[in-house]
């Protein structure tokens, strides 16, 4: 059977990248669940925040296991910085991130424009733009905005589309793209 391309990632291709980083570690995510098998023994994200200077590059999953004391630091990280406010962030969500990132294949890491989002911050930026949802999945620890110098909107919002495991948002005006991991959808332009 012939190799399909789909956004110039071949299947092969894009089997081979999720056989590496794993998509999804839910079986409710029934078309990434395939690539889920066989997966690499570490996953790794890379994340930058201009916000408060930091940043993090760890491995958060090793041999079919996320690494808890690694997700709290992720929390923190995602947190919402003007609050302070943390939650647990959805780790289906850091795996898709890490999965498109590895689409990339790019070393830089993403500029995290917002990960958790507090009601009240939630509130605040809606009555400032149409393009914040009420009931975001920001508040619930399940979504990220991030950005990449290196690669375009499109290629990010590409690269995440393949993983078939959550929402696609394309924000390319604010040069960002949102990445879920609720409903398989995709937005923006």
């Amino acid at each position: 059977m012939a190799d399909l391309v789909y956004n110039g990632i071949s299947r092969r291709g894009l089997l081979g990248v999720f056989a590496a980083t794993t998509v999804t570690a839910a079986p409710f995510f029934s078309s990434a669940v395939a690539y889920a098998r066989g997966a690499g023994d570490i996953r790794r994200i890379r994340m930058q925040s201009g916000r408060t200077g930091e940043s993090i590059d760890t491995i958060y999953w090793i041999e079919g296991e996320y690494i808890p004391e690694v997700l709290k630091e992720i929390n923190h990280f995602m947190r919402d910085w003007r609050t302070d406010d943390v939650v647990k962030m959805d780790p289906r969500n850091v795996d898709i991130m890490a999965a498109a990132h590895r689409l990339m294949d790019v070393s830089e890491p993403y500029m995290l424009l917002s990960g958790y989002r507090s009601p009240k911050t939630n509130a605040m930026l809606r009555s400032r733009s149409r393009g914040v949802a009420k009931n975001s999945l920001h508040m619930t620890g399940m979504a990220a905005d991030l950005r990449l110098n290196s690669r375009s909107v499109g290629q990010m919002a590409k690269a995440a589309a393949a993983c078939a495991a959550g929402g696609v948002g394309r924000y390319s005006r604010s040069n960002f793209v949102h990445m879920d991991c609720g409903a398989v959808r995709s937005w923006g332009g």
